[in-house]
């Protein structure tokens, strides 16, 4: 862990640019010192139906979650989280300024018991 999940509308599939948005997520998780970067994963779902609001403009949103082990305080994860936030909406900043875009961030924390995994990614980075 982290998993970071974009759920993002069709209509902004080539202006949001997620491949360049996952490096540098992955690299700010990676840098924070709180993540193991073997655990470190982005991906992206798109949705091709939904409405927004009045349904009158071309909306667009990108939902985005980072699920996380359980464990860290919140001290430690909330600079962390704030400045993810603030990485995000840079990189969104011209398609905001060109479209009616909402944003969201949420982190969630999974059960310290009812988790299980299996990776042998994390031994490359030992």
């Amino acid at each position: 862990m982290p998993h970071f999940i974009a759920e993002c509308t069709e209509n902004i599939r080539q202006q949001a640019e997620l491949p360049a948005l996952f490096a540098q997520v992955n690299a700010h998780l990676a840098n924070s010192g709180i993540f193991p970067l073997g655990g470190i994963r982005s991906r992206a779902h798109w949705i091709d139906t939904w409405q927004m609001a009045d349904g009158k403009h071309d909306y667009a949103f990108v939902h985005m979650t980072l699920k996380i082990g359980h464990g860290r305080a919140l001290e430690e994860l909330q600079p962390v989280m704030a400045a993810l936030f603030d990485l995000i909406t840079h990189h969104f900043a011209k398609l905001s300024s060109e479209h009616y875009l909402a944003l969201s961030l949420a982190v969630e924390e999974l059960h310290p018991v009812l988790n299980f995994k299996k990776n042998n990614v994390h031994a490359l980075f030992r």
